[in-house]
């Protein structure tokens, strides 16, 4: 656990800033207090479910006056100095070596497909303004969702569509599995149902990324019922689906729980890849709703979990040595991760991994990589070191 205020400044210009502060204007002038404002060009936060969203955002708004603000609400923040259970993690992007865009999805439980891929096209033009050398530059796309919506799949496709190759990155907003209001902001506003986008070009070198820690199994499922507007699945080979799942695992289906989830995931294979389709509930009914979209026929196969720590490690140690060190990751991390880190208890060495590598970000209701909405994922953006004029003055903390 992280605690009381820090900041980080790193060699690419960006700050980051966290702090565990009980209420929401304690916890902006806290920030505020330790951010450098000059030449500030973008502000992201992720924020606690406890604090009052309203109260924050107006904060933010009059302490970073004429900064543009985007951020959401979380299951738990991820900052260079450990994770934060209740708190703010604030990243600061300066305008100088970094460019970028952000727009607006409303109604996305009745997504206007065209409409969604119109306004990410507006976006990639904004970015391209007065710069002939558009497109030589590292660009991605970041998204935050409203995973209450159940639609981030819609999403993602429309917006993948649109960003002709732009490589896609982002989490669902959480609510620390409370699952009653999720919540968004955008240019000092709230939102919900709703997907913020944005469009980030770089002078430094970025990839992209995903990792995970599960295997298939042999045992299988079908899904023989289900509700797939609702992400509701109510028999899995024609039993009960909450009784069938638990008796797979050898567990009472009256006490599963969120770590039962976690510990024992689902997966679809697609594309000859296995991908996590997480439960994120159980219905009084025994009916089981997942982070994902799923329907009847498709077949879900038992995965049993890898060593976590070691796949986190070797990922981030990958990724260091493809950007010839990495400066900063900003990363979303699903929320059952945590859980089954906690189970195993091993969520301290996860944590000591994300301070050695400069990650910052928060744990998620899913993830978003390219064109795919994922669960149980790592996924982020690396920004790798590069060569920094003297005077910037940039200094880095660690």
């Amino acid at each position: 656990m992280a605690h009381g205020t820090q900041m980080r400044r790193h060699l690419c210009g960006i700050q980051t800033a966290w702090t565990d502060a009980g209420e929401a204007e304690g916890a902006v002038a806290a920030v505020a207090e330790i951010i450098d404002r000059a030449a500030l060009g973008h502000l992201i936060v992720f924020f606690s479910p406890a604090y009052d969203a309203q109260t924050l955002t107006a904060a933010l708004t009059a302490r970073f006056p004429g900064v543009a603000l985007t951020g959401c609400s979380t299951s738990g923040g991820i900052s260079p100095a450990g994770s934060i259970d209740r708190g703010l993690v604030v990243i600061a992007f300066p305008r100088q070596g970094f460019r970028i865009v952000s727009g607006l999805l409303t109604d996305i439980a009745r997504l206007d497909v065209e409409g969604a891929a119109s306004t990410v096209r507006g976006l990639r033009r904004l970015l391209d303004q007065g710069r002939p050398d558009a497109g030589s530059s590292h660009r991605f796309a970041l998204s935050l969702i409203d995973a209450l919506s159940n639609a981030e799949e819609t999403v993602v496709s429309a917006v993948a569509w649109a960003l002709d190759g732009i490589p896609l990155i982002g989490g669902s907003a959480a609510d620390d599995l409370a699952f009653r209001s999720t919540v968004l902001i955008h240019e000092g506003a709230l939102w919900r149902d709703a997907a913020v986008i944005l469009l980030v070009e770089t002078d430094f070198p970025i990839r992209i990324f995903k990792s995970d820690n599960f295997e298939p199994t042999s045992r299988k499922f079908v899904v023989t019922a289900a509700c797939e507007e609702a992400r509701r699945v109510t028999e899995l080979n024609a039993e009960p689906a909450a009784r069938e799942y638990a008796m797979a695992v050898g567990l009472d289906p009256e006490n599963l729980t969120p770590m039962s989830f976690a510990a024992y995931p689902l997966a679809v294979k697609i594309g000859g890849e296995y991908y996590c389709r997480s439960i994120s509930r159980v219905e009084p009914d025994g009916a089981m709703t997942f982070f994902c979209a799923i329907g009847e026929g498709v077949v879900m196969t038992l995965a049993q979990p890898r060593d976590i720590v070691e796949a986190t490690r070797t990922e981030l140690e990958n990724l260091d040595a493809a950007l010839g060190g990495l400066d900063l990751v900003i990363g979303f991390d699903c929320v059952f991760r945590r859980l089954d880190a906690e189970s195993r208890q091993v969520r301290h060495r996860i944590a000591d991994l994300y301070k050695r590598y400069g990650v910052v970000g928060f744990e998620t209701y899913g993830e978003q990589y390219r064109s795919m909405h994922l669960n149980q994922t790592f996924t982020g953006i690396a920004i790798g070191r590069a060569e920094v004029p003297e005077d910037r003055g940039v200094k880095t903390t660690r």
